[in-house]
């Protein structure tokens, strides 16, 4: 069976890999009250479709959490509800997703999702702060990554809790195959302006493209999320990035 892995509310990790600590890059662990069904619906999604991050994870590890018809694995940071998460899943029969996402009561949404549409399978969660993943999961493993209308942090104070970062491109990229994807999009403008900046100051990466609201219908496998749909009524578009593991 495989073990349940929670880390600490706010654990910093690998704080030795970087040259200053790593701060906590969300909010709230739970909303309101979970029912009776969510909360079962939870702890047997926790154990069962979970990832034990207390000790490193090998390549063939990895594979052996998903079904053999699974080629690529892919990672999504920060699921939300988990639309986006279930949509590729449900559109790609050939791909393994791992979700890490720290707020259970969108944890409890993907998982009913799934269940409902007995998808689960191809799912792996880690329910907290993405880096003990990051640290655990082994080089070149992942074909695609997305981290999608993350927490914004808008306040000035909070700007070094936004989690796109050169220190995260750092972790990640050892991870990405060479021409991998990583996808990104926010709604904040001055979040993405810094996200592309160190996107392009960052060797391992390759800006692939950059484009925004008014044209996102280019890119047909990137479905409109909750998120980006209320950013839209308040009248707010989004700019999307997609960058590359460089060669």
């Amino acid at each position: 069976m495989t073990k349940v892995y929670v880390a600490p509310c706010g654990e910093t990790g690998g704080a030795a890999h970087f040259p200053q600590r790593w701060p906590r890059s969300f909010g709230r662990r739970k909303g309101r009250t979970l029912s009776l069904r969510q909360s079962t619906l939870l702890a047997e999604g926790l154990q069962n479709r979970s990832i034990d991050v207390s000790q490193p994870l090998d390549a063939l590890a990895l594979k052996r959490l998903f079904p053999e018809s699974v080629r690529d694995i892919w990672l999504e940071i920060g699921f939300g509800g988990g639309e986006h998460l279930v949509w590729q899943v449900a559109n790609n029969p050939r791909v393994g997703v791992i979700g890490a996402e720290p707020y259970l009561n969108g944890v409890v949404s993907a998982m009913d999702a799934l269940v409902t549409r007995e998808l689960t399978e191809r799912v792996r969660v880690y329910a907290d702060d993405v880096l003990a993943l990051l640290r655990a999961l082994p080089p070149e493993c992942l074909s695609r990554a997305f981290m999608l209308f993350p927490d914004p942090w808008p306040k000035k104070r909070h700007r070094e809790r936004r989690l796109f970062s050169a220190h995260l491109l750092d972790k990640l990229a050892p991870l990405l195959r060479p021409e991998a994807e990583f996808r990104f999009a926010s709604d904040i403008d001055d979040y993405a302006e810094v996200a592309i900046e160190a996107a392009r100051a960052h060797p391992a990466f390759d800006i692939a493209r950059v484009f925004t609201t008014e044209n996102r219908d280019t890119m047909p496998d990137w479905p409109v999320t909750r998120y980006e749909e209320k950013a839209r009524k308040q009248g707010r578009g989004a700019t999307f990035l997609v960058l590359q593991r460089a060669i």
